[in-house]
This record gives structure tokens, C-alpha cells and sequence, in this order.
């Protein structure tokens, strides 16, 4: 049987979350990533029928029950994952009745998935069942996004609007907006059902003061989108201080709509 370290899925997250890291959006044990895998995928790399052990679960997700993900450790460091994968990641299984994950891979200090997981699973339902090709939720504490949620107002409209006037490409890279959330308890089934909820309706949800969830067909454009947030974020930090000549206008936005026929949230400008 093949290395499971060498398998493609699980290269993809050593590189991203060292990629991360090294961003400066991931400090200590900050950040979790959780990324479903197809099965034939996973047996190439490990005896699928033989679960190293159950982990229980604090959530029903038999909606993804038999699904795969790779996902990131509980009070792992993104730092080490790519020299100790083995440690800092676990290839799980949900279990038939949702109530527990089998690990197949991973964890080998005896260590659990993210204390977020619960939040992921709940995002990755509603994302499913809006886009099939859904696989990933990414969760990170981007330095300028978080500074921008104790200066602005925190209503998904006047946050994304924002957002879009800093760069041209946000309106094409993310039209449906972003959600945004009030400071929050992390690790608990409430903020996990709030996101999800948020995330019938877009791709990004903003935790105020914390960080972001961010989720996409590949780890590719998770991140694309979250980086691209954190750098209109970037742009209002160093400017929101400052008197602005020129903006991009709703007008604008409706050319650009149409240049790249997109999607948009039309409610969000005011035309």
C-alpha cells in the first residue's frame, strides 16, 4: 500500500497550511482546514476496512455519513503540519449514524480532529447541498480582516460593499458577498449553526474579531477567496483614515456585472 504522506490530498494540505503560516494567519494553533476526499482516493493510501479508532462526535452529521475528509488536529500548530503530518493531520470517516468519525489515518499522538470540526461539517452540509462540487471549508485569522472588524460597521451589506470598493476584481472573485458575524463564542454548536446558516447564502463568513470561514471546490480557491477578502482589507486598513478623490461606483459595478456576466448581489448596490 502506498504512504498515505505522499498521497496528493494530503501534499495539497501540508503546502497550504505551511503556505499560510508563513503569511502570518495561523499563529500557534490557530486555524483548522477540513477537505473531503473521495474514498478510492483514501484506500489507495489505507485499509479503509480496519479504523485505527472512533473518535465520538458533539453533532449529528449523518447527512455526510460514509464521506472522507482530511482535517486538521485539535491544538495543532499549521507550522508543523508539513514536516509531521502524520501528528497534526487525521483522514476520518463519518460514521453510518453521524455520531462519531472513524480515523483511518493521522493523529498517531492520539490527538482529535479541530475543535471546529463540528462547524466545519455543519458548513460543508449547506454548502453541498447548494454547489455538488463543494469540498472544502478553511478557517484562518487573516491580520487586516480581523483589524477591519473593530472599525467597521458588522452588517453583511455595508461589509461586502466595502470590500468590493477596495479592488476591482472582489465584485468578480466573490459576487455573492460575504457574511459577517458579531463576536462569538468559538468551538460551540452555536456560532457552528450561525455560519452555517450564513453559508445558504454566501462562501465567506466573517467572525468579527477572530478570523474567517472560507470554503470551495479545492484548497485553491478556499484560499483564493479568503486572500483576496484580506487584501481589500489590507487596502481599507490603509486608507480608511485618509480622504478619498475617487471610488468605484455602483455604476461601475453594473459594467463590470456585465463585462464578466456575473451573479452579483444587485440588493447591495444602490441603483
Amino acid at each position: 500500500m502506498k504512504d498515505m504522506q505522499e498521497a496528493p490530498f494530503i501534499k495539497e494540505v501540508r503546502d497550504m497550511t505551511a503556505n499560510m503560516y508563513r503569511l502570518g494567519w495561523d499563529e500557534r494553533n490557530g486555524g483548522n482546514i477540513s477537505y473531503i476526499v473521495p474514498e478510492e482516493e483514501v484506500a489507495k493510501y489505507a485499509d479503509i476496512q480496519h479504523p485505527v479508532r472512533s473518535i465520538p462526535l458533539d453533532f449529528d452529521a449523518a447527512y455526510l455519513a460514509g464521506k472522507y475528509f482530511v482535517v486538521t488536529g485539535t491544538g495543532k500548530y499549521f507550522k508543523n503540519v508539513s514536516e509531521y503530518p502524520e501528528v497534526n493531520l487525521g483522514v476520518v470517516r463519518i460514521a453510518a449514524d453521524g455520531k462519531s468519525i472513524d480515523l483511518i489515518w493521522g493523529f498517531a499522538d492520539g490527538g482529535r480532529p479541530t475543535s471546529e470540526f463540528p462547524s466545519h461539517l455543519m458548513s460543508h452540509i449547506e454548502r453541498l447541498k447548494i454547489d455538488p462540487e463543494h469540498r472544502v471549508v478553511m478557517h484562518t485569522h487573516p491580520t487586516n480582516l480581523i483589524a477591519m472588524t473593530f472599525v467597521h460597521e458588522l452588517d453583511d451589506r455595508s461589509f461586502t460593499r466595502t470590500l468590493w470598493q477596495m479592488i476591482t476584481e472582489c465584485l468578480v472573485v466573490f459576487p455573492d458577498g460575504v457574511g459577517v458575524l458579531p463576536w462569538m463564542l468559538c468551538g460551540t454548536t452555536e456560532i457552528g449553526e450561525v455560519t452555517a446558516e450564513k453559508m445558504k447564502e454566501y462562501r465567506l463568513v466573517v467572525w468579527a474579531q477572530h478570523g474567517i470561514f472560507g470554503t470551495g471546490k479545492d484548497l485553491d480557491e478556499a484560499f483564493g477567496l479568503i486572500e483576496t477578502v484580506e487584501k481589500a482589507a489590507e487596502i481599507y486598513m490603509k486608507i480608511a483614515h485618509l480622504p478619498r478623490l475617487q471610488k468605484i461606483e455602483d455604476q461601475n459595478f453594473v459594467a463590470l456585472a456585465e463585462a464578466f456576466h456575473l451573479d452579483y448581489r444587485t440588493d447591495f448596490l444602490d441603483i
